[in-house]
């Protein structure tokens, strides 16, 4: 049995790490930062983690705990079109592969790369309202195939 992309890069701590290691990024990168800017979820980074490692094959603990799909995309939704955004996003996470000092292993970095372009286009689908995200979505899953739910 091959083994999840959440247990390739090394399990919760990885991907605390990268989450770290991206908000980080993000708030210093003045194309992204002012997505930031406003006062956030006390847990955020914790939340952040659940989330990105149920997607990449971890437990279930986001959306058995958290909040649903619907809701991530609804609190992304309705801030316009913003491709310059998203592009910085990308180049941040591409930088805190490193910065969290993830296995070098190409596939694995190749992998989270598609992942976080597809993520960050997802999360940007509905840029003129909330209300356009539909109910009853599932938490979108990636293998190292690309999306499979």
């Amino acid at each position: 049995m091959q083994h999840s992309i959440y247990t390739a890069m090394g399990g919760e701590p990885a991907v605390r790490a990268l989450a770290e290691a991206w908000h980080l990024r993000c708030l210093e990168d003045p194309a992204v930062s002012h997505a930031f800017s406003h006062p956030g979820h006390p847990h955020h980074l914790d939340r952040l983690t659940a989330y990105w490692a149920e997607t990449l094959g971890g437990p279930a603990r986001y959306t058995d705990a958290i909040a649903s799909e619907e809701f991530v995309l609804r609190m992304h939704s309705g801030n316009g079109v913003h491709e310059q955004m998203d592009e910085r996003a990308i180049s941040c996470f591409l930088q805190a592969m490193d910065d969290a000092a993830l296995p070098r292993d190409a596939r694995l970095r190749r992998t989270l790369t598609e992942w976080f372009r597809w993520a960050t286009k997802s999360m940007s689908a509905y840029p003129d309202s909330p209300d356009g995200v539909p109910d009853g979505l599932a938490m979108p899953k990636w293998a190292w195939s690309g999306p499979i739910s």
